[in-house]
């Protein structure tokens, strides 16, 4: 099951969108990455293959680009105004189940939505903290954003980048005490050896 989700809208930021997909792919590896286009392969049923992975990703990742609030369709009725639109389907789905949710701004100057812009099933996205991919400084941020998730996926439990048996060792409990006994000719006192060790006199 791969730990990031990218939910995005295809017809925003297309270009930024890929940069994206590969810089996280090469950053935690292709495997730990959904999106759609190409996770879900030919035939499979995308709608349950998009429910279940929203539900069950340790993180989803929403990228919003200039165009991601007021898409349309033919009809002129905004997407996200549509109850069965898949982005906004995603996000609320991935919100129920409890999941991680990170907003990731394409751009250097896209907004955050305002809560009031937003379907009243994922308005909580616009309280989230926020990622930002800036297009004129966009190697470093697509550094910065696999720094983040990574640190991110470790929080949760999933750290792909850790290899198996790299976990984190249980904490040694304390080590027994030892009583040793001097035998002291000609006078003498008994001292701490050590902080695990006591000497009495015989």
């Amino acid at each position: 099951m791969p730990s990031i989700f990218l939910s995005f809208r295809k017809r925003d930021s297309r270009w930024m969108r890929d940069r994206v997909y590969r810089a996280l792919s090469h950053h935690l590896g292709a495997d730990e990455i959904f999106k759609s286009g190409q996770s879900i392969p030919p035939g499979a049923d995308f709608a349950e293959i998009l429910r279940r992975q929203a539900a069950e990703c340790a993180l989803m990742c929403v990228l919003i680009g200039p165009g991601w609030i007021d898409a349309r369709g033919e009809d002129g009725v905004r997407l996200l105004d549509r109850e069965h639109d898949w982005v906004r389907l995603e996000i609320a789905t991935a919100l129920r189940a409890g999941n991680h949710v990170v907003p990731v701004l394409l751009g250097d100057a896209t907004p955050l939505p305002d809560a009031s812009a937003l379907p009243p099933e994922i308005a909580e996205l616009a309280r989230l903290q926020f990622l930002r991919v800036p297009e004129t400084h966009l190697a470093d941020g697509l550094a910065h954003l696999g720094d983040e998730l990574t640190v991110l996926l470790s929080g949760t439990g999933t750290d792909p980048a850790a290899e198996p048996g790299q976990g984190t060792a249980p904490a040694a409990g304390p080590e027994p005490s030892v009583t040793m006994t001097a035998h002291v000719s000609g006078g003498g006192s008994a001292y701490q050896a050590a902080r695990d060790q006591t000497i009495r006199l015989a």
